[in-house]
């Protein structure tokens, strides 16, 4: 691969790292009274649900709300003052947070081109940074992300919240502790009924939106009609479809179940076989995850909603016990009869994720999610883009988690970007 590798050393040293968090907690103690944490929050779609999330959290402060889109920003300021009496600062330029010393941390909800260049930005002002999921647009800014985090010393979670779920974690305990014995495989999977989001046509620019600022980093192109706010996640672009929105939730239960990290060799099948429209990712896709000892696989129909054990979405670990079913209304441990022997449920709780960034900013926990263990799980989604749009089966050096020599697999690698947004480390 003739990309830039930051060396697996660095890419997994994270664990040791993140225990400096207490360096982190001590600081903000001396800047803000009793634990006060002040965050500003960038995407106010997504996002909103980041606002819910962080005012659940005792001494935990919105700050500044950002968006391109006016309308929400103006939204998203009432609520937060109706919520809490204090009203945050409305920005449309993400950049005007990054100077404001109030704010401690940065809530990034912005699509996918915008995850890793704002992360990376963030870091290097000396905020802490709550990312989502995928947490970066293709590999080689994985790998920029994680450096970012590293020589700032800044914390960085990834929003693949079912790693904070009681839950998750409990059943995660059992199949560590050997429920199943040697566990070898997973299969993942997620269902639903998309529809099809028709022929962009070229408009005028409404006059809400910043469209140069929703751009961003990404190279530039005309604004068409059906793509803001959400149809940009099926063109490569901006988005990577479906194994990119979902993949990094389950492909993650998958990879943490079974204890991998980078897989010896990837491949993916499928196509666009529901709409004949402008989007450009897969609807229908199985993947393949070969880690030697191991394996993960990954299906996905996004326009048909009847799934497996009638879950739309949910990981299934395989081994000498029989098999362990994790969706997320509950958990099942079936023996090699298929007899159910345990089960359980508990509820589900995104603002657990949220309370474990701050409390780890106060430096009283680790990240759950820390961005380089989410980005193992991210790559694995772009690896298996690669695939598909490569046609090939990719071979990679698991010490290097990179391509083994692939002309075609590095050039999707990374990305151009407009002229002065490439992000530098």
């Amino acid at each position: 691969m003739d990309s830039p590798a930051l060396s697996r050393r660095r890419f997994v040293q994270g664990a040791s790292w993140v225990a400096g968090s207490l360096l982190a907690g001590s600081r903000l103690r001396a800047q803000q009274p009793a634990n006060r944490v002040v965050v500003g929050v960038m995407g106010l779609h997504r996002g909103r649900a980041h606002l819910e999330g962080f005012l659940t959290v005792p001494g935990c402060d919105i700050g500044t709300v950002c968006d391109v889109d006016r309308r929400a920003a103006a939204e998203a300021a009432d609520w937060v003052e109706k919520k809490t009496g204090r009203r945050p600062r409305e920005v449309v330029d993400f950049r005007t947070m990054l100077d404001d010393r109030s704010i401690d941390a940065i809530s990034i909800a912005a699509p996918n081109h915008w995850h890793a260049p704002a992360t990376i930005l963030a870091c290097d002002a000396g905020k802490h940074v709550y990312v989502e999921k995928p947490g970066s647009h293709n590999p080689r800014e994985a790998q920029w992300m994680v450096a970012a985090a590293r020589k700032h010393r800044r914390l960085v979670q990834m929003g693949n919240q079912r790693r904070s779920w009681t839950m998750v974690r409990e059943v995660m305990d059992l199949l560590h502790g050997g429920i199943l014995g040697k566990a070898h495989a997973a299969r993942s999977w997620y269902h639903a009924d998309r529809t099809g989001i028709g022929r962009g046509r070229p408009a005028s620019v409404p006059d809400w939106l910043d469209y140069s600022l929703w751009q961003g980093p990404a190279p530039e192109r005309p604004y068409l009609d059906n793509v803001v706010h959400y149809n940009w996640h099926w063109r490569w672009h901006w988005g990577g479809g479906e194994l990119a929105n979902n993949g990094p939730h389950f492909l993650d239960l998958a990879r943490w179940g079974l204890g991998v990290d980078c897989p010896i060799r990837v491949s993916c099948t499928g196509g666009r076989h529901y709409f004949r429209d402008d989007q450009e990712t897969p609807d229908t896709i199985m993947a393949a995850f070969d880690f030697g000892s191991s394996q993960i696989t990954w299906e996905c129909h996004s326009c048909n909603p009847v799934a497996p054990h009638g879950a739309g979405v949910g990981v299934e670990f395989l081994g000498e016990g029989g098999s362990l079913l994790l969706v997320d209304s509950g958990w099942k441990h079936r023996d090699s009869k298929g007899r159910t022997v345990r089960e359980g449920s508990a509820p589900r709780r995104d603002s657990d994720h949220f309370l474990n960034f701050i409390e780890a900013i106060r430096g009283n926990a680790r990240l759950n999610s820390e961005i380089a263990e989410g980005q193992k799980s991210t790559l694995l989604c772009h690896l298996g883009n690669i695939a598909w749009r490569t046609g090939q089966t990719l071979h990679l050096d698991p010490k290097t988690a990179t391509v083994r020599s692939n002309r075609d697999a590095a050039a999707l690698w990374g990305r151009d970007y407009r002229k002065g947004w490439r992000p530098k480390v």
